[in-house]
């Protein structure tokens, strides 16, 4: 399910990721001859034009590095090399993404994905012996004991909570500065389904008892290995909100009227409303984002 009249940035990779070729190193190097290039640093920056748009180069001039395959884009394949910026151009999914087409946002994506993975994945989880990169780069395998590996994905659960009337509760991370609210987030545990996990992070957050836990929609957030999984709720019981003080700063419920402001206050038009701590809520590139929008349209 969308939020009316809302599209999830970084959601809707439009490009075929043919699987299906990444153990083919003679069709790997027929297609590296054709291809494009997506250069990822190791800040996770790529070159971007001057129009907004993602600064693929042909193959051939891409600098040595390994490559890694993303897929095909109308029957052109794309790949991912590693390489340090050279010039201004260069930014970061969070600085473009928000105004990044499907296309753009999905192939940086997995190139941020992969290139995080293979940072911290040089080493045999069992053995400690060092890993190289196979399968185009969606693998890696030990050089002693043969062990293979597959980039790691954490699943996060992250929701919007409401009271059933006007009223969504927000809450401040001690990193953010004053005033900026987000909804409230935190990663699944092993043997723990999405809802328990929803559940449970507002409970340990916020002392908060909630019901009617609605799936909305789902989010990758390379940053590093993060799968965003949102979801709306409902209070159950007494609102009154007994704070973490290790994982928050601060939370609150916040009326509509107060969110609306804090969201055009966040896009660009400064808050009129005298007293609330709300001023400013995530920017459009964020699921947080999302579900707040979805709440603004009427999401129950």
């Amino acid at each position: 399910m969308s939020a009316p009249g809302s599209r999830l940035p970084l959601s809707h990779a439009a490009y075929d990721r043919a699987a299906h070729h990444r153990s083919d190193e003679g069709w790997l190097a027929g297609a590296w001859q054709r291809g494009r290039v997506v250069l990822i640093s190791s800040g996770s920056a790529t070159p971007v034009t001057d129009t907004g748009r993602l600064a693929h180069r042909p193959a051939a001039t891409a600098p040595a590095g390994p490559r890694r395959f993303l897929g095909l884009v109308d029957g052109v394949p794309y790949f991912a090399v590693t390489a340090e910026p050279d010039g201004d151009s260069w930014l970061t999914l969070r600085e473009f993404g928000a105004r990044a087409d499907d296309l753009d946002a999905g192939l940086v994506v997995s190139a941020v994905a992969l290139e995080q993975w293979h940072q911290r994945h040089t080493h045999c989880p069992q053995c400690g012996a060092a890993t190289v990169e196979t399968q185009a780069g969606w693998t890696r395998n030990c050089v002693a004991d043969g062990s293979q590996h597959f980039p790691r994905t954490d699943p996060a659960v992250i929701m919007l909570i409401h009271d059933g009337a006007d009223r969504a509760l927000l809450g401040r991370g001690r990193q953010w500065g004053e005033g900026r609210f987000s909804t409230l987030a935190g990663f699944v545990e092993p043997g723990e389904s999405l809802e328990t996990a929803v559940a449970r992070e507002v409970f340990e957050e916020v002392g908060v008892g909630i019901r009617d836990i609605r799936y909305l929609a789902s989010q990758p957030w390379p940053f590093p290995a993060s799968l965003m999984l949102g979801f709306i709720a409902r209070l159950d019981g007494d609102p009154a909100i007994t704070l973490d003080p290790v994982e928050m700063a601060e939370a609150a419920w916040f009326t509509r009227a107060e969110v609306e402001q804090a969201r055009d206050w966040t896009d660009g038009e400064e808050a009129a409303i005298d007293g609330s701590p709300l001023r400013a809520i995530p920017p459009h590139l964020s699921i947080s984002r999302f579900l707040i929008d979805a709440w603004l349209a009427g999401e129950r």
